[in-house]
């Protein structure tokens, strides 16, 4: 629905999430002022490893309306999706109502508390704006979490978000810590440089490959069943293409084989590797001691280096606890994701993750921000959310899988049906 009185809105991140918040809100009337740090759009595409590409296909991988370019590969590269989302950022018009190159220092709620009369954003420059209505789309993988070794190692330890290509690793001998997607990336990206690595995995998972029979997972008919069918259909083919994980030197048997119980690991070329012995699975570090790693197995040896891909920490530091309580550092959500406790006038988008290509959930997401800012404009005296509390005791996670987050949100959208007609009439 077009905005026909204008309402100022800050958009905080211009990655996809924000490019898309920024797009959907500024169609529908709003003005809209977008916030970022670096000096392109982009989010973390602009600081990943070099040898990232996509995990889901091009043809599912894309903002509403707009197709990756037709000469893309299937599985674009880190810089090719740099590339689209600028062009996307020109195509709408986008870069008018972006402010690069600027960092938000705090925002707060104006008067109440709530965010009922609107939001003050405080800039790094020390400029304060007042907006009615506030964006987080800031992102989830910016900033790592660093567990503890177990020791003292002599070597480099690099975490995943500063590492670029190999040429940041010292010596031959690098050691992995943490199996996901980037961890499988990285190992894999050392090996064939023909360093000697190790790969550290605490428990199993089914690792799956990007294409099978020839096709993108994501375009098999497959798609088209049943989400349990699907998951059974898929399983099989996977099983026929990959093998089950244990048959592969040292990895360990995944603890379910149901893919719609466990996340998946959408790397075939870790396996690849590990049967041409470039690769070398451990489990768990038991301690650390100058270069020398002892793992839970009583196995030890030397490296260079240690590589930590264990992942990363949700921060939104402008926002104060005091304003955005969190639950071990995350928020509690509602509405698919968009809303949190108590709070008005104050959307979250891209801070969940189900599985499968992220960018049409953005864009779920931003269109639903555009109703609710309409919906608590209707609601001058209370939190929107509290709607969407009545029997929903939110969501504290950040992945879950595709069926539940389809039907998260069609509850959602019933939701906003429903409080529509109680707002605005059965007309709305």
């Amino acid at each position: 629905m077009k905005n026909t009185s204008p309402r100022t809105v800050a958009v905080i991140g211009a990655g996809a999430a924000g490019l898309a918040a920024t797009r959907e809100l500024t169609e529908r009337g709003y003005a809209v002022t977008c916030f970022d740090r670096d000096d392109r759009v982009g989010g973390h595409w602009n600081h990943d490893y070099e040898a990232l590409h996509l995990i889901t296909p091009k043809s599912t991988s894309m903002f509403r309306g707009f197709p990756q370019p037709a000469d893309y590969p299937a599985y674009p590269s880190r810089d090719q999706i740099i590339a689209y989302m600028e062009s996307f950022a020109r195509r709408f018009d986008l870069l008018r109502h972006i402010r690069l190159g600027t960092a938000v220092a705090d925002v707060r709620p104006v008067g109440t508390g709530d965010g009922l009369n609107g939001w003050e954003v405080e800039l790094g420059t020390g400029e304060t704006l007042p907006f009615d209505a506030v964006v987080v789309a800031n992102g989830h993988l910016h900033h790592p979490y660093v567990p503890e070794l177990p020791g003292e190692f002599a070597g480099k330890v690099l975490h995943s978000v500063d590492y670029r290509n190999t040429g940041d690793l010292d010596g031959e001998r690098v050691l992995v810590i943490g199996s996901g997607n980037s961890g499988c990336d990285l190992a894999v990206d050392a090996a064939q440089a023909r360093h000697e690595v190790s790969i550290s995995i605490r428990h199993g998972f089914v690792f799956m490959p990007k294409s099978i029979l020839g096709r993108p997972r994501a375009e098999l008919p497959t798609q088209k069943l049943p989400p349990r069918l699907a998951a059974l259909v898929l399983r099989y083919l996977v099983r026929v293409s990959v093998g089950r994980p244990e048959q592969y030197a040292g990895l360990p048997k995944p603890p379910s084989r149901d893919l719609t119980k466990q996340r998946s690991i959408v790397n075939d070329l870790l396996p690849y590797w590990i049967q041409h012995g470039r690769v070398r699975v451990r489990p768990a570090v038991a301690e650390v001691r100058g270069t020398t790693v002892t793992f839970d197995d009583g196995t030890s040896d030397d490296f260079d280096t240690i590589l930590l891909a264990t992942g990363f920490r949700y921060e939104a530091s402008f926002l104060s606890e005091s304003v955005m309580r969190r639950e071990n550092d995350m928020p509690r959500r509602w509405a698919s994701g968009t809303l949190v406790d108590g709070l008005s006038n104050l959307f979250l988008v891209g801070l969940i993750a189900p599985m499968g290509a992220q960018w049409p959930v953005y864009d779920q997401q931003a269109a639903l921000i555009g109703d609710l800012i309409e919906l608590q404009g209707a609601s001058p005296t209370a939190p929107i959310v509290r709607e969407f509390q009545k029997g929903d005791e939110g969501f504290g996670d950040l992945e879950l899988q595709r069926p539940a987050w389809d039907a998260m949100h069609r509850s959602t959208l019933g939701t906003v049906a429903r409080v529509r007609r109680g707002l605005l009439g059965a007309t709305a």
